[in-house]
């Protein structure tokens, strides 16, 4: 399915998906995907992304940088930017 801004491709059982969302923002052309183990995976148009592993370990990344991890056996957040 497309148009309108939109691509989606089904791929072996998992999900993917994209939006364009123009030049305004600061990641245009943001996505998520969801895979058959229960993980996905957001990439936002604010720049930031989002990851869970589907047994409860999860990853947010501020569109700056930031991360803050939780469910990996202890709680995390740090300044550490890539």
């Amino acid at each position: 399915m497309s148009g309108q801004g939109f691509s989606w491709k089904p791929s072996q059982g998992n999900h993917y998906c994209a939006r364009d969302y123009g030049s305004g923002a600061s990641n245009s052309n943001s996505y998520h995907y969801s895979n058959t183990d229960g993980s996905y995976y957001y990439s936002n148009p604010n720049g930031s992304t989002y990851y869970n592993n589907g047994q409860g370990g999860s990853t947010y990344t501020s569109s700056s940088g930031d991360k803050s991890s939780s469910g990996y056996g202890g709680s995390a957040s740090s300044s550490d930017k890539k």
